[in-house]
């Protein structure tokens, strides 16, 4: 009687874990998606690498000193020696397995085409630089950035309002005085 109790209790764990297994199933490995993300950020670094190349200055550096291109450059150059690491892991090595993440929610690749068109039109105010208003000349970059900010808590589902505003309105004013105005990198 005991043994028949023992198999009962045995075979009870497998059946629970079973269920467990079936109800939860991660993304599956996929060696395609790995290279295609490594050639993307490699595209995207090298576009980052010379958009820093690009940068204006007001006065060049003396020799031995920082400017406002090292610091890009060096975020550039870093990135794309880790995107070329990351092709060459792709091409040479079996895609890992991605069991701890989840499949694709509904409504991901909605939110992910929303974040594009959202930083797009950032960047197309941003573009703008200052506009004049009633005679006043306004910088566009803060207002954008705060507007950038909110509409992005809002799409991934940030509902209050009162810590919508002070958030956007406090990181938006950290990055205005840190770079504006401190640094002084024309935004």
């Amino acid at each position: 009687m005991s043994t028949s109790a023992s198999d009962a209790s045995a075979s009870a764990p497998d059946a629970s874990a079973a269920v467990t297994d079936d109800e939860y199933q991660g993304a599956p490995a996929s060696r395609p998606l790995e290279i295609v993300f490594a050639v993307v950020a490699l595209a995207f670094t090298a576009g980052y690498l010379f958009l820093a190349t690009q940068i204006p200055l007001r006065r060049e550096a003396a020799p031995g000193q920082i400017d406002a291109r090292f610091w890009p450059l060096v975020i550039g150059v870093t990135g794309v020696v880790i995107a070329i690491a990351l092709l060459a892991v792709a091409l040479t090595r079996p895609a890992p397995t991605r069991e701890d993440l989840e499949r694709i929610q509904p409504g991901g690749y909605l939110r992910v085409i929303a974040t594009l068109a959202i930083t797009g039109a950032f960047i197309a105010l941003w573009s703008l630089g200052s506009v004049i208003l009633f005679g006043y000349r306004i910088e566009v970059f803060p207002i954008a950035a705060a507007l950038l900010m909110a509409a992005l808590m809002l799409l991934y589902g940030h509902r209050r309002w009162l810590s919508l505003i002070i958030y956007s309105a406090s990181v938006t004013a950290f990055v205005y005085v840190v770079f504006g105005m401190l640094l002084r990198i024309p935004l």
